[in-house]
């Protein structure tokens, strides 16, 4: 079974910026697409950005815009999102998954655990 393995979550003030990783040890994630999602209690896992194999095509949720950048780098086999002016309405478990180009939860087979991000002064 792919696992992914998020990090770089944590507490930030807002206004700040995180940069989130994400790897698959001994697995290839340049056959994929890969999207970030996020998820808050008692709501849906939202989509967030997702980039193509390739990196050429990015795509990002209206809330983040502007504010958060995806790329890839395919030789280290790694996938980063960077925010930037971060906001507590941005506070959720971060997920990247492994699957085809999109911002449906349904596109993605492969799923990581999540790392937690906390926007708060």
């Amino acid at each position: 079974q792919l696992q992914l393995v998020e990090s770089g979550g944590g507490l930030v003030q807002p206004g700040g910026s995180l940069r989130l990783s994400c790897e698959a040890p001994g697995l290839t994630l340049a056959y994929y697409a890969i999207g970030w999602f996020r998820e808050v209690p008692g709501k849906g896992r939202e989509g967030v950005s997702c980039i193509s194999r390739e990196g050429s095509d990015t795509d990002y949720a209206a809330s983040v815009k502007g504010r958060f950048t995806v790329s890839r780098d395919n030789a280290k086999n790694t996938v980063y999102l960077q925010m930037d002016n971060l906001k507590p309405e941005d506070t959720a478990v971060y997920y990247c998954a492994a699957g085809t180009y999109g911002l449906s939860v349904w596109r993605y087979d492969y799923w990581g655990q999540g790392t937690q991000v906390t926007v708060s002064s």
